[in-house]
């Protein structure tokens, strides 16, 4: 009986023994499975030096895609300065006012012409002599003249005089790209947002892209350029914009001093108007090249 007893508590104790060893392991699961939290990838990724590897979407947005030879992925894999760098104008001066997030990798120039307008002409440009499309190059004149690159390259350059610009013969052929700047400087000197704003055409802004455009014509008025767009499965549109300013600076990515996901703009934020720290647009002010 007393042999009965001993075996009886030995299995009991046994058992017990086993419960608690798997009572143990089930308990580390339920804590792994408890302190196991979804990774929540942040927007700015201070290492990455294009757009796309700098910024990270939000949450439940994907990144638009385009041809690798389009203006849109061209300007989503713009390279950027080393991340916290600051905004400088044109002779050399700080801007104070810290509205960038980024800094785009590309000069300023050394004089008071690359502003708002001219920003987004250097881009358009620079896109299309990459890919040497060069008849595509043209830009108006607020006067309403046509500077196209090609008959520029070709030998002739701009007389302008008494609000009038003709075309003169005066040299040889030159696709080369300090050639292309000097073009470039004659087209900033020449061209603002009032023409621009003519040469651009209306675009609904639902149907956003990389290149469009924000411009409100005027003496002053002011132009930013889309530069990336993500969209989430409802069809609502994120996207980053660029600007430069007056006086002429670093092209720059422009904070959202009214998101949690800066520098992200959302579709969802624009009612009645877009508002970004240096200026004010609305939905019909939204074009594309």
């Amino acid at each position: 009986m007393r042999k009965k007893k001993l075996t009886l508590l030995l299995i009991i104790f046994v058992f017990l023994l086993s419960c608690g060893k798997s009572g143990k392991a089930d308990n580390v699961q339920e804590n792994r499975s408890t302190n196991r939290t979804r990774e929540t990838k942040t927007i700015v990724v201070p290492d990455g030096m294009t757009l796309d590897k700098r910024y990270n979407l939000p949450e439940g947005y994907t990144r638009m895609t385009f041809q690798e030879d389009s203006f849109a992925y061209y300007l989503q894999t713009f390279p950027v300065k080393k991340y916290g760098e600051n905004v400088y104008y044109f002779d050399g001066r700080e801007k104070p006012n810290k509205v960038h997030d980024s800094i785009l990798d590309i000069d300023v120039g050394t004089q008071d012409l690359q502003q708002c307008a001219d920003a987004i002409m250097r881009l358009r440009a620079e896109y299309l002599y990459k890919n040497k499309r060069y008849k595509e190059i043209s830009f108006n004149f607020v006067n309403g003249f046509d500077a196209n690159f090609d008959k520029w390259a070709s030998g002739y350059r701009i007389s302008n005089s008494a609000n009038k610009s003709s075309w003169v013969k005066s040299g040889k052929e030159d696709y080369g790209y300090e050639n292309f700047r000097k073009y470039l400087i004659m087209v900033f000197s020449y061209a603002n947002t009032y023409s621009l704003d003519k040469q651009m055409k209306t675009k609904d802004i639902k149907d956003m892209v990389p290149g469009d455009v924000f411009i409100k014509p005027g003496f002053p008025g002011h132009a930013i350029i889309v530069m990336d767009v993500g969209q989430n499965k409802e069809g609502d549109k994120v996207f980053l914009l660029a600007q430069s300013y007056m006086p002429a600076q670093d092209m720059h990515i422009l904070k959202n001093f009214n998101s949690k996901n800066s520098p992200w703009y959302s579709l969802e934020e624009i009612k009645q108007s877009l508002n970004t720290p240096e200026w004010t647009f609305t939905p019909d002010q939204f074009k594309t090249f």
